[in-house]
């Protein structure tokens, strides 16, 4: 800044044109200027940390966020390849992907006599609606619908 004799030099010239009168007034308008200027320094100063905070609070929040959000990702992932049906053993972790696995049904359902029965009532229904003409009206073949069975029931009793 400035040194001891240029400050000594520049308060002979303050006093010289301001008057011995006007110098304390003088004084305290600097002071006062001062005040205000370091003031407003600080508050500057203040609220540039504070909104450094909250920038680096929500980039911290952020990062949670994501990590919460892999950690969530990669858990129902784990549970996933984890997962295995009952009786098989689990598939081999490849860098490619998860393969599904696909197994044939080893158990076969035997069918029971009046299933045989029913399958060729169907069959013979369709032989003779194949056979007979086709009516435009849903009337028609509601009602044939509903006598076949009646027919069917009455021969088996």
């Amino acid at each position: 800044m400035f040194s001891v004799p240029h400050m000594v030099v520049l308060f002979i010239v303050v006093l010289v044109v301001f008057g011995p009168h006007k110098l304390p007034e003088l004084a305290r308008g600097l002071g006062k200027l001062m005040a205000e200027f370091r003031k407003a320094s600080t508050d500057f100063k203040l609220a540039f940390e504070e909104e450094m905070r909250n920038v680096e609070r929500q980039a911290r929040e952020a990062e949670r966020k994501k990590q919460m959000d892999s950690a969530t990702a990669s858990a129902a992932a784990s549970e996933a390849s984890t997962w295995t049906p009952v009786g098989e053993e689990a598939p081999a972790q490849s860098s490619e992907g998860i393969e599904p696995i696909l197994a044939p049904v080893n158990e076969a359902v035997a069918r029971g006599e009046g299933e045989l029965e029913s399958t060729d009532q169907l069959h013979a229904l369709k032989e003779q609606t194949s056979s007979e003409p086709k009516t435009t009206s849903g009337e028609g073949l509601q009602e044939k619908a509903l006598q076949e069975p009646l027919r069917d029931h009455e021969q088996h009793a």
